[in-house]
């Protein structure tokens, strides 16, 4: 009988629990001989995704250092609290309680950078962050429905899904094995790649021969390993650290009140339903990969962080919050499950955020050598959806036909980025992230073939049973 997504977390897989175990893997807390590298690992894997959107944005709306270093200070105080709150939780109200990291998404750069350049000088940043702080609200405001749909995600869907996420993302690290800048004139120069090359290296030997918490720990080794080659040929950039601040608290409205205005906050409430379906993606994939239960009101309480994450960051200078696949990444490749590892993680980056100093030096780190690890990071999304796949009855014709589809409709958007350009700007949102996509078709096409009259429910009913 196949396994279901929503299967009970004491069900037996490649991630189960042994029985005699009182203690459940997520809940399971390290000692910090282990807790402080694997807590690195995910700090490493997120920190240039963490920084992106800021600097791009800060960039875009002619920020000084100074206002970029307080502009990324933000983003990490923000990406801290929030995957604090999410992996600890508060209650029943908010918190998935699973290792799940949260923090600005890079879905919202280009529906904010248009923003800015249709909004005055000096009130470029205002008008964003009055349209991030409504689309918090907005997801406060639906989160609950979201955990209601979960019936329509089965494996065939999730896996689908699951699989989109690793395949849509892996040109981020080829992008950053090349250098990082797609506008420098070395960009895919030998020296990086090369650099990228060694750190995957690493990696996969430290995998092959490392036995127990060494091999857990295989890609926290492969960015040291790669980050000390970076020095002897000047690829690691110390200027940051000789101009960071020490200590920087954030100021509540350090860029301006915000301001409201009905076209940016519609094409950010739009960009916040693809963030809240990429948050319920990720939430169903930690929930395979830990064998724990992901119901409905996980993902309730899943979807209010991130609301209350997007809805809080503008008052410091936040943007639209969301989850970081490259850290389910993290767990599945290195089996640490622990929420406690990644709520580590989140209290380093709310340190991070009030010292920037520290930020810097985690900054070290080349994005050659995080090329290399981005690889096996994506790479092994990508196999827990398929792994997911295999279970879901391929056997029959009409799922083939679904999964071929779906995925074809996700790989669209990497395949052609301007497919879509003669769509409407909401269409271009929407469709333009293969995961939304993916998933979009998927859930339409699983009630087209199984929902939709009596001889479908009762196969899939024989599917579940």
């Amino acid at each position: 009988m196949a396994q279901t997504a929503l299967g009970p977390a004491e069900a037996e897989g490649p991630c189960s629990t042994p029985l005699e175990s009182p203690v459940h893997p997520v809940d399971e807390k390290p000692a910090p001989s282990r807790l402080v590298p694997a807590a690195l690992q995910h700090i490493a894997a997120m920190y240039a995704g963490v920084v992106t959107p800021p600097l791009i944005i800060g960039q875009a709306v002619g920020l000084d250092q100074a206002g970029l270093t307080r502009l990324i200070a933000a983003s990490l105080l923000i990406a801290g609290c929030a995957t604090l709150l999410q992996t600890l939780g508060i209650g029943g109200f908010a918190g998935n309680r699973l290792p799940f990291v949260n923090a600005a998404s890079s879905a919202g750069i280009a529906p904010m950078l248009a923003i800015a350049e249709t909004s005055a000088p000096g009130h470029q940043l205002p008008v964003i962050y009055g349209a991030v702080l409504v689309a918090g609200a907005f997801c406060l405001a639906i989160g609950p429905f979201f955990g209601r749909l979960l019936r329509f995600f089965p494996p065939l869907v999730t896996g689908v899904v699951i699989t989109l996420i690793g395949v849509t993302l892996m040109p981020v690290p080829v992008s950053w094995a090349q250098g990082g800048d797609k506008e420098a004139a070395d960009f895919g120069a030998m020296k990086y790649l090369a650099l990228a090359a060694f750190t995957l290296t690493v990696i996969l030997i430290v995998q092959r021969f490392g036995r127990g918490f060494l091999k857990q720990v295989a890609l926290l080794i492969g960015l040291l390993a790669g980050t000390l080659a970076a020095v002897p040929f000047g690829l690691a950039d110390f200027s940051a650290i000789r101009s960071a601040p020490v200590a920087a608290l954030p100021t509540p409205f350090a860029f301006g009140a915000p301001e409201f205005r009905p076209a940016a906050i519609l094409s950010l409430c739009i960009v916040m339903l693809v963030l809240m379906t990429e948050s319920c993606a990720g939430m169903l994939a930690l929930g395979e990969i830990c064998d724990r239960r992901t119901d409905g009101r996980t993902i309730t309480r899943g979807l209010r962080t991130d609301g209350i994450a997007t809805f809080l960051g503008p008052v410091f200078g936040g943007f639209p919050t969301s989850a970081f696949a490259q850290n389910v990444g993290v767990v599945s490749l290195t089996k640490v499950r622990s929420r406690y590892v990644v709520a580590a993680a989140g209290g380093a980056l709310l340190v991070l955020g009030v010292f920037p100093v520290l930020g810097a030096v985690v900054s070290l780190v080349p994005m050659p050598v995080l090329g290399g690890a981005g690889i096996v990071l994506f790479g092994s999304i990508a196999v827990s959806g398929i792994r997911t796949l295999s279970e879901a009855g391929l056997d029959d014709s009409s799922n083939i036909v679904l999964v071929a589809v779906a995925l074809g409709a996700g790989i669209i958007p990497l395949a052609a980025p301007g497919f879509y350009a003669g769509f409407p700007s909401w269409a271009q949102t929407v469709l333009g992230s293969g995961i939304s996509a993916g998933a979009l078709v998927a859930v339409l096409l699983n009630l087209f073939f199984h929902h939709l009259g009596t001889h479908g429910r009762t196969a899939v009913a024989l599917k579940s049973s």
